[in-house]
């Protein structure tokens, strides 16, 4: 079974899930690209990079390690336009300093620290229109319920593209103040 980001439930409200995400680590490419092709078009150098395109650490066994796929993938809009940071979010068990470091320059490992974020998660296709959607409905669950966002919402990806469209498993999450 693929590893899960993990989270902590701190509640549920109307129309989203109140979480506590620990300190973690990603892979990500920054792409420009329309939302429902960034994740294909960074695929490519994050998948290299768990498959191997990397140089192990003095911790890790090997010199091309091979990584795990964990879910879910996260696609986080930038304040440019049609530009999107794509991650993988790395197995708990590593660390910045345990991680093999990236051959392509593309790809960058982060460190993102714990934070609070209002989730919810839906299941259909991987669209402009299905993320803006259900973005929308969240920005007004949270406005509601007295929450502060704090930037952009990401969309969290945690099914392979081969899985049916109405099996798939999609978050949007809302980093909150």
């Amino acid at each position: 079974m693929t590893e899960q980001q993990p989270y902590e439930v701190l509640g549920d409200f109307p129309g989203f899930e109140l979480r506590l995400y620990p300190a973690h680590l990603t892979a990500q490419v920054t792409v420009h690209s329309v939302l429902s092709a960034a994740g294909s078009t960074a695929f490519r150098y994050l998948f290299g990079y768990i498959s191997g395109q990397n140089t192990a650490g003095h911790d890790t066994p090997g010199p091309d390690a091979q990584i795990p796929m964990t879910a879910p993938v996260l696609l986080q809009p930038d304040s440019l336009a049609e530009t999107y940071t794509v991650a993988f979010v790395l197995p708990a068990s590593m660390s910045i300093d345990t991680a093999p470091t990236p051959d392509d320059p593309a790809v960058s490992l982060m460190v993102m620290p714990a934070a609070r974020g209002a989730a919810v998660s839906f299941s259909g296709r991987w669209t402009d229109r299905n993320y803006l959607d259900h973005a929308r409905a969240l920005e007004e669950a949270v406005a509601a319920a007295g929450f502060t966002p704090q930037g952009y919402p990401r969309f969290a990806l945690f099914d392979p593209p081969y899985k049916p469209w109405f099996l798939r498993r999609n978050e949007v999450v809302q980093p909150l103040l």
